[in-house]
């Protein structure tokens, strides 16, 4: 879908599927952070670091989904914060043409 063709109502739904994919990726960087602080405690404490191995195998999969989310996508509260950035900037570019 060229960004020139949109009408509001579209501009609208393409902008909340980006701010919700956007706010998954916030939400899986969240859970990674949480999880892997447990596990290095329970690492630290076994007296071997083994925790880095999960670390890293999981943050290869979180930068994937980041790369996906912010890079491949072209760019209230946190969710209606990144709702109005996708609108204005899918407006500008429609607008553009």
């Amino acid at each position: 879908m060229t960004t020139q063709n949109l009408q509001d109502s579209d501009i609208e739904r393409l902008a909340r599927k980006r701010a919700a994919a956007k706010m998954g990726w916030y939400i899986h960087a969240g859970v990674y952070i949480a999880v892997n602080l447990l596990l290095a405690m329970l690492s630290a404490m076994s007296g071997r670091h083994w925790a880095v191995f999960p670390a890293a195998g999981w943050g290869i999969g979180l930068a994937a989904h980041g790369v996906a989310v912010f890079l491949l996508t072209g760019g209230g509260g946190l969710h209606e914060r990144l709702v109005q950035q996708e609108r204005d900037r899918l407006a500008l570019q429609r607008d553009a043409w």
